[in-house]
C-alpha cells in the first residue's frame, strides 16, 4: 500500500497542534526576518519570535544572540493565529526566571547592582536587569538630592519580591551598612553622628552603618536624661564593644572612655575631645596586660606517702 505526497499532506491537516499561550515549547531558529526569527517548533506553521522578545537586555546583533540551528526553550505569549502561527518569547522566559532567582536570594546577603531611572514621592524607581525595582528614600543613603541619583548605579540588597503583584523592593542603606559591617571591628573607635535618640539608648550613623549607644553604656553612673547629652546630628564617638553581622547589630560605648564614673555627664565634651588619645591609652594598657606572665602557681607540698612506724 504506497503513501503520496498527498495523503501525506491530508495526515498533516488532520494532526492536532495544541499550542497554548504560557506554554514552554522547544525550538530552532531557522530564519531572520526584518522585524524578527522565524523558529520551528514542530507545528503546522513556524512560530514568530519578535526582535523585542529576543531578550530582556538591549540586543545590537541578534545573530550573536541568537544563532539559527541552535534548539532552545521558548515561551508561547500569543496563541494560533487563522495560519496557525504563535508568538513566542525570551524575554518573558528570562523575567520569569530572574523573579525566581530573586525570590531565592530574598532572604542571603548578596548584594545587586541597579541604575536609578527616576525619583517619585517616596524613593526611586531603578533598573534591575530589565525589572522596574524601588528603593524607598528611607533606605536611600543619600536621602538629600534625589534628583542627583537618577542614572547612577546603586549596589543595593533585597527587601520584598513578590512577583504577582511586580513588587520589587530594594535597599542601599543595609546593602552599605553590610559593606561597612566587613570593616568593623570590637574595640574599634568610631566617630558618627546621632541619627535618633530613644528611651532606651542613642543611635548613631557612621561610615554608612548604625550603631546603638544603650543608655546603659554611655557612663558608670546612671543617666537620668538622653536629652541634656544628646541632640540629633551632634558628633559622637564612641567604641564598638559587640557586633553581630547576620543581624546588622552594633553595640557602642562610651563609659569605657571615661577616667572616673559619671565623666560623661559632668564633661562629655572633654571625653569627646580626648577620645582618640584615651583609646590609644587603652589600647596600650590591654596589650601590656596581654603580654604579662601571669605568676606561677606555689606549689602544694604533697602529703607524705610513707607509712607511720609502728
Amino acid at each position: 500500500m504506497s503513501f503520496s505526497l498527498d495523503d501525506f499532506a491530508k495526515a498533516l491537516e488532520q494532526h492536532n497542534y495544541e499550542f497554548s499561550k504560557g506554554q514552554l515549547v522547544r525550538g530552532t531558529p531557522f530564519s531572520y526576518e526584518s522585524d524578527g526569527i522565524l523558529v520551528d517548533i514542530g507545528g503546522k506553521s513556524a512560530a514568530f519570535l519578535p526582535n523585542e522578545e529576543v531578550s530582556m537586555r538591549w540586543i545590537d546583533d541578534i545573530t550573536q544572540a541568537l544563532p539559527l540551528g541552535e534548539p532552545r526553550e521558548f515561551l508561547i505569549i500569543r496563541e494560533q493565529n487563522a495560519e496557525g502561527q504563535v508568538a513566542l518569547s525570551l524575554r518573558q522566559l528570562e523575567v520569569k526566571q530572574r523573579w525566581e532567582e530573586l525570590a531565592e536570594m530574598q532572604d542571603t546577603p548578596k548584594t545587586l547592582r541597579v541604575r536609578v531611572s527616576g525619583v517619585n514621592k517616596g524613593g526611586v524607581t531603578v533598573d534591575l536587569d530589565g525589572l522596574r525595582g524601588f528603593i524607598p528614600r528611607s533606605h536611600l543613603v543619600d536621602r538629600d538630592n534625589l534628583e542627583a541619583l537618577v542614572g547612577k548605579a546603586l549596589t543595593v540588597t533585597l527587601l520584598e519580591v513578590n512577583q504577582s503583584a511586580k513588587k520589587l523592593v530594594l535597599s542601599q542603606r543595609l546593602a552599605s551598612q553590610a559593606a561597612s559591617l566587613s570593616q568593623i571591628e570590637v574595640g574599634q573607635l568610631i566617630s558618627g553622628k546621632v541619627s535618633s535618640i530613644r528611651p532606651f539608648g542613642v543611635f548613631v550613623d557612621f561610615d554608612g552603618a548604625s550603631g546603638l549607644l544603650h543608655i546603659n553604656q554611655i557612663s558608670k553612673n546612671y543617666v537620668s536624661s538622653l536629652d541634656k547629652l544628646f541632640e540629633v546630628g551632634q558628633p559622637v564617638k564612641a567604641v564598638v564593644v559587640d557586633l553581630d553581622e547576620v543581624k546588622r547589630r552594633v553595640s557602642l560605648s562610651t563609659k569605657v572612655l571615661e577616667t572616673y564614673p559619671g565623666e560623661m555627664l559632668d564633661n562629655r565634651d572633654a571625653v569627646m575631645a580626648e577620645a582618640d588619645s584615651r583609646m590609644q591609652k587603652l589600647a596600650e594598657q590591654n596589650a601590656a596586660a596581654a603580654s604579662k606572665p601571669e605568676p606561677e602557681a606555689e606549689a602544694t607540698p604533697e602529703p607524705d606517702a610513707t607509712p607511720d612506724a609502728d
